[in-house]
C-alpha cells in the first residue's frame, strides 16, 4: 500500500505516516510490517469511537462474547478487536489490515445497493488513481481469464459473491464481496480470434460513501491478488 495513499483517506499526519513507511522499508527483508501497525490502530480507534449498536448495524456484525466484530473480508473470517486485526484467527499487520480497520470506521449504517453500477473513472476526484486502478484491479486478471472461469464457482463462494445474470455484456460477469458492504462486479470477456481478453471492475453505486476513494481502488487491487491466488489452489 501507498502511505502517501493512506495519508489521503482522511486528515492523518503525513510525516508520522512517511515515518512508518521508511521504518517499514528498512526492516522489509525480516518482512516486519510494523510500520502498518500505528496506521491500523489510529482507524480502529476510529471505528470503536462509534457505539458498539452502530458497528453492529454499519459492518454489519453480530459481535461475539468479548465484543470483539467477526466478518468476511477477502475470503477469510476477519476479526476486528480494538486494537488488533485478524484473518482466519492470525494477527495481520499489513495492508488488509489498515483496509478492515479503514472500513469498520468509515461504513455507514445503511445497506449497500449494487445498482446503478458505477466504473471506477465514473466516481468523483478519481483521475489521479485510474490509471493505477486500472493496471492493479483490471488488467492484472486478463492472463488469468480462463482460470478464473474454471474455478468460478470456488471463487465466487470464497468471497460469498454470485453470478451475474444482468450483465449488460460479455461473456460471464460475477459479483464478489471483499468486505459486506463493498460489492464488486466483473465483467468478463474471453479472447477471440480478433481481440485479448479483458476484465472490467465495477462498484455498487454507493461504494464512494462507504469507504474514501483510495481505499476503495486497494479493496479492488487485493481482491484481485485474491482472485489470482483462488485460480492457483487445487
Amino acid at each position: 500500500m501507498d502511505f502517501k495513499k493512506v495519508a489521503v483517506y482522511d486528515s492523518f499526519d503525513y510525516e508520522r505516516v512517511r515515518g512508518a513507511f521508511k521504518r517499514k522499508k528498512r526492516k522489509e527483508e525480516a518482512t516486519d510490517m510494523s510500520g502498518y501497525e500505528e496506521i491500523i490502530r489510529e482507524y480502529l480507534k476510529k471505528a470503536w469511537a462509534r457505539s458498539l449498536e452502530s458497528l453492529t448495524k454499519a459492518v454489519p456484525v453480530v459481535p461475539d462474547p468479548s465484543g470483539a466484530l467477526s466478518f468476511e473480508a477477502f475470503g477469510k473470517r476477519c476479526t476486528v478487536r480494538r486494537e488488533s486485526v485478524f484473518f482466519d484467527g492470525v494477527l495481520e499487520v499489513g495492508p488488509k489490515a489498515v483496509l478492515a480497520a479503514i472500513y469498520v470506521a468509515h461504513v455507514p449504517e445503511r445497506t449497500a445497493p449494487l445498482h446503478p453500477l458505477k466504473a471506477f473513472k465514473e466516481i468523483p476526484n478519481s483521475g489521479p488513481y485510474q490509471a493505477a486502478f486500472a493496471v492493479h484491479a483490471e488488467q492484472v486478471l486478463v492472463p488469468h481469464v480462463p482460470k478464473i472461469k474454471a474455478r468460478l464457482d470456488y471463487l465466487i463462494q470464497f468471497f460469498s459473491g454470485h453470478r451475474n445474470t444482468d450483465a449488460p455484456s460479455g461473456d460471464f460477469s460475477f459479483t464478489l464481496y471483499p468486505f459486506p458492504r463493498i460489492p464488486l462486479y466483473y465483467i468478463v470477456h474471453e479472447a477471440d480470434d480478433e481481440f485479448p481478453a479483458a476484465v472490467t471492475c465495477l462498484f455498487g453505486g454507493d461504494c464512494a460513501s462507504f469507504m474514501p476513494l483510495d481505499a476503495l481502488a486497494d479493496v479492488a487491487e487485493y481482491t484481485a491478488q485474491e482472485l489470482i491466488a483462488g485460480c492457483q489452489t487445487p
